[in-house]
């Protein structure tokens, strides 16, 4: 039987006439499980960033959308995504990070993988001292792995793996950011950070598209960097955001700032810009440094928030950081009860999705209308139906 299915239409009118997406989208149990297929598995999300496993042989287990997930660096460097499960019983590999000597073995019946993927031993699936088996062909039981992209340090997944190549899925992204397409350096322990926020991770992303609510929300931030130094990036389908006029860099007490990239046009000397890369990858770019936000949904109302601040070299000042870090997260979690509030807010039936202001919530709109577009694709495949 078809499950009830919210009425979008309003949603993907002209921004001046348009309603935000209705209240079931953010609280509805079912309406998140379509969106978590039709946005999320479909497209390229963000899962972590390669610097979680800096070595070869690190490897870190994950859960994304409920799905156990292992990042692992192996042994010749590259990064790679696996289903955290073996292929024997279905058995959890890697239940904490760590460092894998020789082989990831199943702590069940000791079958084990290469930090590749490949199944290098299945001991006794014969019998006693029997190590093969007909019908156990280990060229086709290696680990399952997930289509993955590394762009920013961020580590892209594609679930269903029916999305375009990422260069071709973000390349009007990867175009605009060029200039930053060049060594990140994670700024270590002092340059990470997770919030947990009652909210449905849309709403994160909606925030994070608008200046609008600046001088009410970020009054620090906006005694320098104004409403009006601010203006909107707008690629339909693909990402929208913000950027401002107004950069200005961290100093510290004795005149020092970060080094810049370089090879920076002259307009990053005193601009910023802050894109959502649909789904769930908000990011900003700036003269000295650029951070990355990976939203991870818990479910429609909660949503784990995993910050990540990158500079052009690695051995930046580690006080100059810390100030770095805290300034942000201060930021970030001055929008935590604007986030929460609205979730609140989905509650009451009288709500209809709101409007948006034509000057103001171009970006947000757009990713409201991304959301609606690929909702009714989802919708038109046959197994929708079912």
């Amino acid at each position: 039987m078809l499950m009830d299915r919210t009425d979008l239409s309003a949603v993907q009118r002209p921004i001046n006439t348009a309603h935000g997406l209705p209240n079931a989208h953010y609280t509805d149990p079912h309406i998140y499980d379509e969106e978590r297929a039709a946005l999320l598995m479909s497209d390229w999300s963000g899962l972590a960033v390669a610097s979680d496993v800096p070595e070869p042989g690190d490897a870190q287990p994950l859960t994304f959308l409920g799905i156990p997930l292992l990042l692992i660096r192996d042994t010749s460097g590259a990064v790679r995504v696996f289903h955290n499960i073996c292929r024997h019983r279905g058995m959890i590999l890697v239940d904490a990070p760590r460092k894998i000597e020789g082989a990831i073995r199943c702590p069940y019946h000791s079958w084990c993988y290469s930090t590749s993927g490949r199944l290098v031993s299945t001991p006794h699936v014969g019998g006693p001292g029997q190590n093969t088996a007909d019908g156990i062909d280990r060229a086709l039981l290696g680990l399952i792995e997930v289509r993955s992209h590394i762009w920013m340090d961020v580590v892209w997944i594609n679930l269903d793996g029916d999305a375009p190549a990422f260069e071709i899925a973000n390349a009007d992204l990867l175009a605009r950011w060029a200039e930053f397409d060049k060594p990140l350096y994670h700024g270590g322990a002092d340059s990470r950070f997770q919030l947990t926020v009652q909210c449905n991770w849309k709403l994160a992303v909606e925030n994070y598209c608008e200046s609008y609510h600046l001088p009410w929300v970020h009054p620090g931030l906006n005694s320098y960097s104004r409403l009006e130094d601010h203006y909107h990036i707008e690629a339909p389908g693909a990402f929208s955001g913000q950027g401002t006029v107004v950069y200005r860099q961290l100093t510290g007490e004795d005149g020092t700032t970060f080094p810049d990239f370089e090879g920076l046009a002259p307009k990053w000397d005193t601009a910023a810009e802050y894109i959502t890369a649909y789904p769930n990858v908000l990011l900003g770019v700036h003269r000295d440094h650029t951070f990355a936000i990976i939203l991870v949904p818990q479910g429609p109302s909660e949503t784990v928030e995993n910050i990540h601040l990158y500079y052009s070299r690695p051995d930046t000042d580690a006080h100059l950081r810390a100030r770095n870090t805290e300034q942000w997260k201060l930021v970030f979690e001055e929008d935590i009860f604007v986030v929460e509030g609205m979730q609140r807010g989905r509650h009451t039936p009288a709500f209809d999705g709101g409007r948006f202001s034509p000057a103001m919530d171009g970006p947000t709109h757009l990713f409201h209308d991304w959301v609606a577009g690929r909702m009714a694709r989802h919708r038109a495949k046959p197994h929708a139906a079912e």
